[in-house]
């Protein structure tokens, strides 16, 4: 049976309030992750501290030279909105790509980036266009966010309130998606910022991260032939059922040259 006790608070102080006075529980966004785990015993929390209700949590708002997402956006509504569209229309197509639309209106931009799943789409725009994660506690760059497979910079009960991304001069989201989750094999953003070029990969290995070597080939010249020749180290890739670490070696170029030429239309 599943025992634990449920809750809904309706503020972020009332929801930490609970997760201090228990250590067994677990916060609950979307649950596309959670729930399942729990389902296959693999998890059992004492507590679920439903977030849905904390208003502070939700809605897509425009900065002026940033667009500020809340962590419990769902991922449909990231991908329909008009303020991203017309700021970040990669940030809305990548969204539009995200699993099925059961998951798409379920899941959440903040559960998405907690979980970091290696095969998930949102930490390729984190980093790629270089986010800040902001949390209950402090702001994280997208840089320093990502550290391995499952693992972040968050500490133990610190929550996800929104993520901020600077607008890019353009960016473009290509992906090789597994056929049945829709999760990423392997997925690459390329953004053209003011810091810079910025290619980011997810899928390919146990966490987002950046191609460098793109990012200075694309820096000398934005075409997708600057970057044909070029791949990352199979050796620091997974390697799976879905694909070996050689193909998705193979793919990261592929997909980044896909990315390159959609910049270009």
């Amino acid at each position: 049976m599943y025992e634990f006790n449920y809750h809904r608070p309706a503020s972020l102080d009332e929801a930490k309030k609970i997760l201090a006075a228990n250590d067994e529980a677990k916060l609950l966004a979307g649950g596309m992750t959670l729930l399942p785990t729990m389902k296959m015993r693999l998890a059992r929390p004492s507590d679920l501290v439903d977030l849905s209700a904390i208003s502070e949590l939700n809605g897509i708002t425009d900065t002026g030279d940033a667009i500020i997402v809340g962590a419990m956006s769902r991922h449909a509504e990231v991908a329909s909105s008009d303020v991203v569209k017309a700021s970040i229309p990669a940030l809305a197509e990548l969204a539009e790509q995200i699993g099925d639309a059961q998951v798409r209106n379920r899941g959440t931009i903040g559960g998405s980036l907690a979980n970091s799943d290696p095969a998930a789409d949102y930490p390729a725009a984190v980093l790629g266009l270089g986010a800040t994660v902001r949390t209950d506690q402090r702001e994280i760059a997208a840089d320093d966010y990502f550290q391995g497979m499952f693992e972040t910079a968050l500490a133990e009960g610190e929550m996800i309130v929104s993520v901020s991304f600077p607008k890019p001069k353009k960016a473009a989201y290509a992906k090789f998606p597994n056929p049945a989750s829709r999760y990423a094999v392997v997925g690459v953003m390329v953004a053209v910022t003011s810091g810079g070029i910025r290619v980011a990969v997810t899928g390919a290995g146990a966490c987002a991260f950046r191609a460098t070597a793109f990012e200075e080939a694309l820096t000398s010249a934005m075409t997708a032939e600057a970057i044909a020749d070029l791949s990352v180290d199979a050796a620091e890739l997974n390697s799976d059922l879905h694909a070996s670490a050689d193909y998705r070696a193979h793919l990261v170029t592929v997909m980044a040259r896909r990315a390159v030429q959609a910049l270009g239309d």
